[in-house]
């Protein structure tokens, strides 16, 4: 069978059609790691055929309960598994497996496996030997344990607290799994198949990593000797399909006509600073705002690890890179930005501000980039100026208060708050206007404001958006340019009840 070994690893006593030996490739040379590898297990140079095949014969019966289980699995399923798993590990061709397509490998193990588990005498039922199945594969080709949370669409995060601690958000709501690594090494092994994925490295030298999912889904990572427990990834999933503002309406987080005013926003070019705390929504409200970018209109989008999943046919995406092992080759999210001025960008979007980037995000919000969009952590709306000023300030710019604070009023015109309340519930708070300068206080007004009323006998927060009353936002004029004025006036008297 290709992809086993020819040196008898696999018992000779199991009755089958003798093996047709294949032709002995040219070795290649493999530019990723081996998949066996990156899921936590070394080949050996070179085994001992009556070692091994007395290893494999070796009969460990497992509890059908074991197996399973729907709350878990035990200590003994994971020896079962372990054993299984490094009789697979002698037996398979990592440099041939390397070679296959991703379902081919799939079909290739499986085949091993299902002779293994015959020679150990593994007593288990159709169903738990599929699962035994389903978890080896994910080690050796996936992402081990995590695979069965990220094929749910229902989870939001996915917290791994080193190899026997991962933690889920469901509704808002952080629960404790029953799911665990065979060991840290494994999990150190995972971190690094996703994180070398996207070009990036994580280690001893480089402890700390943002990175991404095939799917967009952001990824951190920071190991020991800065995680004193093991390796701590945490996982921000995103839905497969991609929400759009009335998704957002129908869960809540906003209500129709304010939706709707948000829609004008984003279709009337204005430049909008969402801002929010951790996990509140920022991310997925200024994907939903990018669904109004006209079609023809030129995006380029900046970020640390690309997550942003932009509609329109003419996108160009650009990632932050970090330094190589000497420490040189970095490209920060400002030379990113100052790039982007030359590329002939119409709208910038910058996935998060965090540092001395805020500078070069007001200056070309500022230079003819209307439209442009970006998001920050803050608790509330003039928190959120206030933060942009201090960015500014910490990147070493020797200019006056007030200087910085006429930039972020000629710059911004709405900033909107998305919050996570305590039922775990996510909602958009303000909208607000950015209007001018008083001396050096900036002047801003809200336009919708969600209000909280109570809370229902299942402990859901009751409340509701309203408009505070304003007919004309200062951004009327530049909806009248688009020909918005009457759908923004409709919208801004509905909400006002």
């Amino acid at each position: 069978m290709f992809g086993k070994r020819a040196d008898g690893a696999v018992a000779a006593n199991v009755a089958r059609p003798a093996p047709i030996e294949p032709p002995k490739p040219a070795p290649a040379p493999v530019t990723a790691p081996a998949p066996a590898a990156a899921a936590g297990g070394a080949t050996p140079a070179s085994l001992d055929p009556a070692r091994v095949a007395k290893a494999v014969r070796a009969p460990i019966p497992i509890n059908p309960q074991v197996a399973s289980s729907n709350d878990g699995r035990t200590e003994e399923y994971y020896r079962t598994k372990a054993s299984i798993y490094n009789a697979l590990i002698e037996t398979i061709d990592l440099g041939q497996l390397a070679a296959l397509d991703q379902k081919t490998a799939r079909d290739e193990i499986r085949d091993i496996v299902n002779e293994i588990i015959a020679i150990k005498q593994v007593i288990v039922s159709v169903s738990e030997q599929e699962q035994l199945l389903a978890d080896i594969v994910n080690d050796v080709l996936g992402y081990g344990p995590l695979e069965p949370l990220l094929a749910r669409d229902d989870i939001a995060d996915i917290m791994v607290n080193g190899a026997n601690s991962v933690f889920i958000e469901v509704g808002g709501k952080v629960t404790k799994t029953p799911i665990r690594f065979r060991d840290n090494q494994q999990l150190m092994n995972i971190c690094q198949r996703i994180v070398s994925q996207v070009g990036r490295r994580i280690d001893e030298s480089s402890p700390i990593c943002d990175a991404r999912l095939p799917d967009g889904s952001r990824v951190n990572v920071i190991v020991p000797p800065l995680a004193l427990d093991g390796p701590t990834l945490t996982i921000r999933k995103f839905k497969k399909d991609k929400l759009r503002l009335k998704d957002l309406v129908g869960f809540g987080a906003i209500s129709e006509p304010a939706g709707k005013v948000l829609g004008i926003i984003g279709a009337c070019r204005c430049n909008v600073l969402i801002s929010g705390g951790t996990g509140s929504g920022k991310t997925t409200l200024l994907n939903c705002l990018t669904g109004y970018i006209a079609p023809d209109e030129r995006v380029i989008t900046c970020e640390d690890a690309a997550e942003l999943q932009l509609q329109q046919p003419h996108v160009v995406r650009l990632e932050t890179r970090p330094p190589n092992l000497e420490g040189q080759g970095a490209i920060s999210m400002r030379e990113l930005i100052k790039n982007c001025l030359r590329m002939r960008p119409e709208r910038i979007i910058v996935g998060e501000v965090r540092g001395p980037e805020a500078f070069d995000l007001l200056q070309a919000m500022n230079t003819g980039h209307d439209g442009s969009m970006g998001t920050l952590h803050a608790n509330s709306p003039r928190e959120g100026l206030s933060r942009m000023e201090s960015m500014i300030t910490m990147g070493g710019f020797s200019l006056p208060t007030k200087t910085i604070r006429e930039m972020i009023v000629g710059s911004i015109d709405v900033v909107i708050q998305a919050a996570r309340l305590r039922d775990g519930s996510r909602k958009i708070t303000h909208v607000t206007e950015v209007l001018g300068l008083e001396g050096d206080v900036i002047i801003t007004q809200d336009l919708i404001v969600f209000e909280m009323e109570g809370e229902d006998a299942n402990g859901k927060i009751i409340g509701k958006h309203r408009s505070t009353g304003i007919a004309r936002p200062k951004f009327w004029d530049r909806a009248r340019y688009f020909g918005l004025e009457k759908e923004l006036a409709e919208a801004l008297d509905a909400a006002d009840v």
